[in-house]
């Protein structure tokens, strides 16, 4: 008598979780594909070239969210949907601090957009699982499954700039998963797959994601404003010095010139037919810190700053002298969009 056949196992708790998120996100994720045409005077030819990536659908309007650098210069942006059908897409701004970039479908019926939501990533546990679902080499919707391997790293990106409160991840990220979602246990997006660090190019278990509380941040004023508007300080150049950052240039009746900080001392004399120009930079203010929170380099001074909104009050603590000074600042910009 043969022996009864056995039915499917069924799902461990981990098992049912990932089935869970990847049906409730995968809808939402889509492949994007960046054409260019460069062209060669010489011979007078055109040759068009590609850049593939993910994205995340972000509502029935047809905004997509993903990297900046995946479609940075395309001359025509492609985006194909889990349902096979592929749409032209227009970039509707995008930051190059944060590598974020928003596109806007066009003709793409709502009915078939399957927005993810987007989370707080501020919360994030070392060891919590996470999830990405993407592109890799072309293959579309392609899961993998790690864990937080760490928080609040930076990220070098363009100039001297780097993206502060990145996640470190295990879970495999290949060319090709750039701007598609890391997800939470609940399939909620928590950061943007943008980077991975690898000797050969491919997956060696360390990837980087940009968090989700900076694309909450951000996205809203790219579709509103087509660009990030940061509130703006009024300090056009510092000298980092030992202790903290000493005003080489105050912008002409900025918020910092306003709320009383001190500059280099500027003195011009005449000789003959020449202006001497002389600047004593020991008088200059030496910003140590932000809302009682030190600051060492110019690069996390902007951090600090950009954190903030157009309009809101910070305190720079300045050290003057012999002394340590409070000063308050009211920061400019213009109005962020609502979020």
């Amino acid at each position: 008598m043969p022996a009864p056949t056995a039915g499917p196992a069924p799902l461990t708790p981990e098992e049912a979780m990932r089935v869970r998120v990847y049906d409730s996100a995968n809808r939402g994720v889509v492949n994007v594909t960046a054409h260019s045409v460069s062209r060669n005077n010489l011979f007078r030819v055109e040759q068009e070239s590609e850049g593939r990536g993910s994205g995340s659908i972000l509502d029935r309007s047809g905004h997509v969210l993903t990297n900046l650098h995946v479609v940075e210069g395309a001359d025509r942006i492609e985006v194909r949907l889990f349902t096979g059908e592929s749409y032209d897409a227009t970039l509707v701004g995008g930051d190059l601090v944060g590598d974020v970039a928003v596109l806007k479908l066009v003709n793409a019926p709502p009915e078939d957009l399957y927005p993810i939501p987007l989370a707080d990533s501020r919360d994030l546990r070392v060891g919590q699982s996470v999830f990405a679902i993407g592109n890799p080499f072309g293959l579309e919707r392609t899961m993998s499954a790690g864990i937080i391997s760490s928080l609040n790293r930076d990220l070098p990106i363009r100039g001297a700039r780097t993206v502060r409160g990145i996640i470190q991840t295990d879970a495999a990220v290949n060319p090709g998963n750039s701007g598609g979602p890391l997800l939470d246990g609940r399939g909620a997006l928590i950061g943007v797959n943008t980077a991975i660090a690898s000797k050969s190019g491919q997956s060696a278990g360390v990837s980087f994601a940009i968090p989700g509380s900076l694309v909450r941040r951000v996205v809203p004023q790219l579709i509103r404003y087509g660009r990030v508007i940061r509130p703006e300080v009024g300090i056009s150049q510092v000298f980092e010095v030992p202790g903290g950052l000493q005003i080489a240039k105050l912008v002409p009746g900025g918020p910092a010139e306003q709320a009383g900080l001190r500059g280099p001392l500027v003195t011009r004399e005449r000789r003959g037919p020449l202006m001497l120009e002389r600047t004593d930079r020991s008088v200059a203010d030496v910003i140590v810190g932000v809302d009682g929170v030190p600051v060492r380099t110019a690069d996390a001074f902007l951090g600090d700053i950009e954190a903030k909104r157009p309009g809101d009050t910070v305190t720079l603590n300045v050290r003057r002298g012999e002394q340590i000074v409070q000063i308050p600042l009211r920061l400019g910009g213009e109005p962020r969009a609502a979020e």
